[in-house]
């Protein structure tokens, strides 16, 4: 069993190669689904880890329907994880509609040099998953994450055993969502997928010697997943205006 295992850190990774994970996802912000890592955390992991890295490339939490300015940052993230030496990439793009975004998928492959390609987890919102399938083997993607369109990949395991005997040979089936030790093996034979992708945490504190009155910096997500947070021009105009009256 292949088992990949979804980092946001150097030190995470290190870790997932000392536990035996086969190859790292290597993210940034996985509390809001997982964004690009930095070029220090990426360079790191590439030069010391001996197993394959995989960066995400995503811009930002919330949706996966991506602007001009969105998908230009995506294709530079690309050609820098390539430069860097990436043996593989992580993308994901829909249309409004729910449909796998050709034009960006397309684009971030082509520029994507030899890596090897896996569409993440948009996937799990897409409008037709089977039809997606289809799509992404068209498009010469190598593998899709997915934890069959449910919360976990345990609820999604009737779709992604339908995924895999539709894939046969011609695309990886990676399933991903709140795998454990506790479900590995059952998932694996309910479902016939010979990867999976786990995150395998556990909770550490890390105080400070002085550590007296905690000031907060942690605020909760939207409940609405395709929320997010972006500046508004017109309240930094009225912040501004409060300075001058």
């Amino acid at each position: 069993m292949f088992i990949e295992a979804c980092v946001d850190s150097y030190s995470s990774a290190l870790c997932a190669q000392v536990g035996g994970a086969d190859r790292v996802e290597l993210c940034d912000n996985l509390a809001d689904g997982g964004t690009t890592p930095s070029h220090g955390a990426l360079a790191l992991s590439l030069e010391r880890l001996t197993i394959p890295v995989f960066p995400i490339i995503r811009p930002r939490g919330g949706s996966f329907c991506y602007s001009e300015d969105e998908i230009t940052v995506m294709e530079r993230e690309v050609v820098h994880a390539a430069e860097l030496g990436a043996p593989g990439l992580v993308i994901g793009a829909l249309t409004k509609s729910g449909e796998i975004d050709e034009q960006v998928v397309g684009l971030l492959q082509a520029v994507a040099e030899d890596c090897v390609l896996t569409f993440h987890r948009a996937f799990d919102v897409c409008r037709d998953p089977h039809e997606a399938l289809e799509t992404l083997i068209r498009l010469g993607v190598h593998r899709v994450l997915t934890s069959g369109q449910r919360a976990t990949a345990w609820e999604g395991r009737t779709l992604i055993a339908e995924l895999v005997q539709q894939a046969g040979d011609r695309i990886v089936i990676m399933a991903g969502g709140d795998i454990d030790e506790r479900n590995a093996v059952d998932l694996v034979r309910e479902t016939g997928v010979g990867e999976i992708h786990v995150r395998g945490t556990s909770r550490v504190s890390e105080r400070m010697v002085f550590h007296d009155h905690p000031v907060p910096f942690r605020r909760p997500l939207p409940t609405d997943e395709t929320e997010r947070s972006v500046t508004d021009p017109e309240r930094l105009l009225a912040i501004r205006k409060t300075m001058i009256d």
